[in-house]
């Protein structure tokens, strides 16, 4: 099993705390904790889901909001034991507004109902929440450009809301960037992937391929044989929660 430095275990924060926390320096941005409280208002039960995606509409924490059709918050159930968290949202998502809605989302959705997870019981998001693209070579199409470190630094703290707000059984990293973001930049997915690894988060956590790679196979051979590992590890999800 992998040796990694995860991220700081999250703690229970109310509206005031969370004001306070990690407030940064820019005043030119509003920071991700003030944005919160703002949306929040005056509640005293704590931070929803809803408060959270509220909030994250008037998010500027880097410069990928000048560029994106909008904030592509996670979405699912509430009480959903599963968290699933990707890249960033592409192209489809950027235009709807909700993560996995593209051709990645439709195979993903497919591999966790041949696993056998409820998609009811699921929640869905991204480690950076706009779409990070450049022009095609002739201006027609934007093309998935990889967020950089600074983008998915800025961006943590909705990710660490969402987990707060969602207590979720189980949380699956889809592919490198969202595993390296949870688990430390030397996690492997390649390594350990579909493996329960040590994290100090209340949940059970695992990693994955992202189904996007599937639809990068060079051939229908192959993206066969992705698709059936990457079903694989779903199982061990559905395993996981299906016994507590």
């Amino acid at each position: 099993m992998a040796s990694v430095k995860p991220v700081k275990q999250l703690r229970r924060m109310s509206p005031e705390k969370l004001v306070r926390h990690d407030l940064g320096e820019d005043e030119k941005r509003t920071p991700i904790p003030l944005l919160i409280r703002e949306a929040a208002g005056n509640s005293s039960r704590g931070i929803s889901l809803e408060i959270l995606k509220r909030a994250a509409r008037k998010c500027q924490a880097c410069d990928l909001w000048k560029n994106a059709t909008q904030t592509v918050f996670g979405n699912g159930s509430a009480r959903a034991r599963v968290m699933l968290v990707g890249e960033q949202p592409g192209d489809r998502e950027d235009i709807e507004g909700e993560p996995f809605v593209g051709p990645a989302g439709k195979l993903l959705r497919e591999a966790m109902l041949q696993a056998g997870i409820d998609l009811g019981d699921v929640y869905l998001s991204n480690v950076v929440k706009h779409f990070r693209w450049e022009a095609s070579a002739r201006g027609k199409r934007r093309i998935h450009k990889k967020p950089r470190q600074s983008e998915i630094d800025a961006c943590h703290p909705w990710l660490e809301a969402e987990l707060e707000a969602l207590s979720p059984q189980v949380l699956v990293c889809l592919g490198a960037t969202a595993a390296k973001a949870m688990l430390g930049n030397k996690f492997s997915v390649s390594r350990d992937r579909g493996k329960v690894v040590p994290s100090p988060l209340p949940c059970v956590v695992l990693a994955t391929i992202h189904p996007s790679s599937i639809l990068r196979s060079p051939d229908t051979e192959s993206r066969h044989a992705e698709m059936e590992a990457f079903v694989r590890d779903l199982r061990t999800v559905a395993q996981l929660i299906a016994g507590n």
